[in-house]
């Protein structure tokens, strides 16, 4: 389920956006003020984040620009200026998208969709992958997280690789230690549990939630 993180000093917009999220079957947190959300960003791995502009604290605008130094969340900048230049405002500062108050409640969930199914889409180039918020530099075989190295062993960062090439895909025991190994490794597959176990730890020690990889009972692992 996609974690949302809605961030308006209003609560009964708060609670709005809430009731109209929720069913879409997302996951919702509230923050009152950007100065908390971007506490709650730190510490926690949002798929999105609802902003609003005129805040207490800290308004929209430096959210933005706070958060865009730790993280490349996707935003959506919520306003009631919807002039062209607003707009051009918002965009160059860093929001993904924009929507104007007041707002339609069909127009609100085709934007969130559609950018949570665009930004969920792994970067990639011939030497960097890319995968909320992870950099893996493939060539020098290192792993980044807001900017603080997670230090892997080699079948560590291979999974993690292979997880996110394959994002969104379940994939079994066999098909990671034959995508790792190779077909002819002749050893038990059940050593990829001990190298999961492993992984989770460290990324949980970087600030990435264990539950990033999951767990597909009876089945394998994923990411997305």
């Amino acid at each position: 389920m996609k974690r949302i993180l809605i961030v308006d000093d209003e609560i009964e917009m708060r609670q709005l956006l809430r009731i109209y999220l929720q069913q879409e079957n997302y996951l919702v947190q509230e923050s009152s003020n950007g100065k908390e959300a971007y506490e709650r960003i730190i510490s926690n791995d949002y798929d999105l984040m609802i902003l609003d502009v005129m805040m207490p604290l800290m308004d929209g605008w430096e959210t933005i620009d706070q958060v865009r130094k730790v993280s490349d969340i996707p935003i959506i900048l919520l306003t009631a200026k919807g002039a062209v230049q607003d707009k051009v405002a918002g965009l160059s500062a860093g929001a993904d998208d924009y929507l104007v108050k007041p707002f339609d409640e069909a127009e609100l969930m085709v934007r969130v969709k559609a950018l949570l199914r665009r930004t969920q889409k792994i970067s990639m180039n011939d030497d960097v992958l890319k995968y909320r918020g992870i950099i893996i530099n493939l060539s020098a075989r290192t792993v980044m997280y807001q900017d603080i190295q997670v230090i892997l062993t080699q079948t560590e960062f291979d999974l993690l690789k292979t997880l996110i090439q394959h994002s969104g895909m379940v994939l079994s025991r066999e098909q990671l230690v034959e995508l790792i190994w190779g077909i002819d490794f002749m050893g038990d597959d059940r050593t990829i549990d001990s190298h999961i176990k492993n992984l989770r730890e460290k990324l949980f020690m970087s600030g990435i939630e264990k539950s990033f990889v999951k767990t597909v009972w009876g089945i394998g692992y994923k990411v997305g």
